[in-house]
């Protein structure tokens, strides 16, 4: 076996590591001591299974106080019930002088003399006295408690197996002393550490404060001896698992139980550990989560109810609302900071609820109703004061609008009327009316929003803490400042109606006046018409007197119609200059028109008598002459009557028409007098081929 194996055997065997109880003194202590291997336990054991412990004595001078300090550390090892197997002891004396191997024995005396049950001196092959040393050994045999006997190396197999041997005496037994030590310094200080760390973890789980820092360095010191710990009971396992065929008693191997207790108490300890720290922790959170609630909770009841009250204004116009609008935008900015802070604290508060026991659950769901009662009703409060202000600017908005409307209203109503024509009358009308109907609408749509702005005041929630005078003050300043303004509005639209009312009847009256002066312009027109129609058509006079009493007929009707157009002309005319009386209008030029007419119905007035005139007489002459056509008997002061009703008739067609200025006019065109002359002389040229017909037959 090599060195390490033959450690681990020593190391899994009872006697070498038993409970730290009984150790006295530390290895750490004497270790340059130990590093001389004065002495050793090689894990080897007797038949009787006694521990062997080995003295290799050297050549050079043996310090036997260092010697007896390493047995005593060696002997502190085992545990009582190894030592009351008792031990076997080798001295190994080949290198070294028989007086110092008698000192050595008598040492053991003093050492362990009730434990010792057998010494072997291993002595040279050529060596003292036997008989000198074997009388001298069994002479002090009942003073020492022991037996001593004086072996050779190669007959030790007679007392002890083989295989419980080191190679030094010829067994299989691999022993390394630096490997050993080595080790037992790592059980020594693991043992050591970790009854000192569950001192402490004892002491600290059982206080109430534990800081960040102790707490890592605790945990390092628990990770560290935990793998410490391991790594050697994972040694102790492969040496009892791997070694060779034979392996000691379980009741023995008291090395693994101890590393395996102190493991168990270390993790429990830790588990402890852990969970107290788990729940100061979490007794920390909820503190820090209480404290953080309570500052979202303080600052929304304080500062940010505070911001809200103090801002309760709604302006006096569109920009002084803006400026309230970003003002209060503002006080959103700040309220979303802390918002920003409950989202944070609510999500920490429900994965805190998902593993939270019961008393933790209810006092994380009481806070978390405080934040978010708080949070929502201070989120009222912001939206409720964004849809005032937002309200507040439309309502201005529309306020100077309808301002506006009704200043270019009031402009135009103040402005002079002087249209051209009666068309830019009624399209000023017009213009007007649509100026009227847009500040009607605009007043109504002032009212909707003055009611929706007074409803979103009236419907604000209530601030958690008791509402103070001011803010209901100046809330009542804003809804009679609503009211005043929509009070205004309607007084400057009804002087503004009024003043449309006045300004409706002039343009109207305008209108009429335009109307009239057109129509009796028109009536001037129409009765030119006539005239020129009388003078230029109404030319014959009828070839009998029936169709002369016809167009005679015909001409009265049409002196009725131009009588009926000339009395229309003068009641428009007079019309006009009630309406310009009425209008105060001096400067119209309706004055020409009267005159006009008049001449013109004073020409037709002539012509019209000349024309009935000239029919008369020529229903005169037609009627003479046919007289004289129906008798058999003519006489001749009928024909004297026809020439001389034919004559004057004749002389009446080449007349001119006189007016009344001095002017003269004929009627129709030479060829149409020359044509009704013809017939006229052709009448009385028939007339008289008739009378001397029927004066010839008499």
């Amino acid at each position: 076996f090599d060195s390490a194996e033959t450690l681990d055997l020593c190391l899994s065997c009872g006697p070498v590591f038993g409970p730290m109880s009984n150790v006295t003194m530390e290895a750490t202590t004497i270790l340059s001591i130990l590093k001389k291997k004065l002495a050793f336990l090689s894990g080897g054991k007797d038949r009787r299974s006694g521990l062997i412990l080995t003295i290799p004595l050297s050549s050079d001078q043996t310090s036997m106080e260092e010697l007896s300090t390493t047995l005593d550390y060696l002997l502190s090892i085992p545990s009582e019930k190894c030592k009351a197997r008792g031990f076997t002891v080798i001295v190994d004396g080949r290198k070294s002088q028989w007086n110092i191997v008698k000192t050595v024995v008598l040492m053991l005396q003093n050492v362990i003399p009730a434990e010792v049950s057998l010494v072997c001196v291993v002595k040279p092959d050529e060596f003292w006295d036997k008989k000198v040393t074997h009388f001298c050994f069994w002479k002090e045999k009942d003073r020492l408690g022991f037996e001593v006997i004086l072996v050779s190396a190669n007959k030790l197999t007679r007392y002890i197996e083989p295989c419980q041997l080191t190679d030094d005496f010829g067994g299989s037994l691999d022993y390394d002393h630096t490997d050993w030590l080595n080790k037992r310094l790592i059980f020594e200080k693991f043992t050591k550490e970790s009854t000192s760390l569950l001192d402490e973890l004892s002491i600290i789980n059982d206080s109430e404060k534990t800081s960040s820092m102790d707490k890592d360095k605790y945990l390092l010191s628990l990770c560290l001896s935990l793998s410490t710990g391991h790594e050697l009971l994972s040694e102790l396992q492969q040496r009892r698992f791997n070694g060779p065929a034979w392996c000691p008693m379980e009741e023995e191997l008291l090395a693994q139980p101890q590393v395996m207790k102190l493991l168990d108490s270390l993790r429990e300890q830790y588990t402890r550990y852990q969970e107290l720290c788990r729940q100061r922790n979490k007794r920390t959170q909820l503190d820090e989560i209480h404290a953080k609630v309570m500052q979202v909770v303080t600052w929304l009841q304080g500062p940010g109810s505070e911001l809200l009250k103090t801002h309760q204004a709604i302006g006096d116009s569109i920009r002084a609302a803006q400026a309230l609008q970003q003002k209060h935008e503002e006080i959103e900015s700040q309220h979303s900071e802390w918002f920003a802070v409950y989202v944070e604290l609510n999500q920490q508060i429900a994965a805190l609820l998902s593993a939270g026991e019961e008393e933790e659950v209810a006092e994380l769901k009481a806070l978390q109703q405080q934040l978010s009662d708080v949070c929502y009703r201070q989120a009222a409060q912001l939206e409720s004061r964004q849809n005032v202000l937002q309200a507040a600017q439309s309502f201005h908005s529309t306020t100077q609008e309808l301002s506006q409307q009704l200043d270019g209203l009031l402009g135009m109503l103040c402005a002079d009327v002087a249209p051209a024509d009666g068309a830019s009358i009624q399209q000023n009308l017009k213009l007007l009316e649509e100026k009227l109907q847009s500040v009607e609408a605009g007043l109504t749509s002032l009212r909707q929003k003055g009611a929706l702005l007074l409803e979103q005041m009236c419907s604000q929630p209530s601030w958690s803490l008791e509402e103070t005078e001011s803010p209901a003050g100046e809330q009542q300043d804003n809804v009679q400042q609503i009211q005043a303004v929509m009070e205004e509005m309607q007084l400057r639209k009804q002087r503004c109606e009024d003043m449309v009312d006045v300004r409706r009847l002039k343009m109207l009256q305008m209108v009429q006046l335009f109307k009239c002066e057109e129509d009796a312009l028109q009536a001037v027109e129409w009765l030119g018409e006539l005239l020129d129609a009388l003078l230029k058509t109404h030319v014959r006079l009828g070839d009998d007197s029936q169709e002369t009493r016809n167009m005679l007929d015909k001409h009265r009707k049409f002196v009725d119609v131009a009588q009926s157009t000339y009395d229309y002309g003068r009641q428009l005319l007079q019309a006009t200059v009630v309406l310009c009386q009425s209008l105060r209008c001096t400067t119209r030029s309706s004055g020409d028109t009267l005159p006009r007419l008049n001449r013109v119905w004073k020409q037709f007035s002539v012509s019209a008598e000349e024309r009935q005139q000239r029919l008369e007489l020529a229903l005169n002459f037609h009627t003479t002459a046919e007289k004289v056509l129906q008798q058999e008997c003519v006489e001749a002061e009928l024909l004297d009557e026809v020439d001389s009703l034919g004559k004057t008739l004749l002389d009446r067609l080449t007349m001119p028409v006189i007016f009344p200025d001095g002017s003269e006019q004929y009627f129709g065109s030479p060829s149409d007098t020359a044509a009704a002359a013809e017939g006229v002389r052709e009448r009385i040229t028939n007339t008289h081929v008739s009378g001397c017909s029927m004066a010839t037959i008499k």
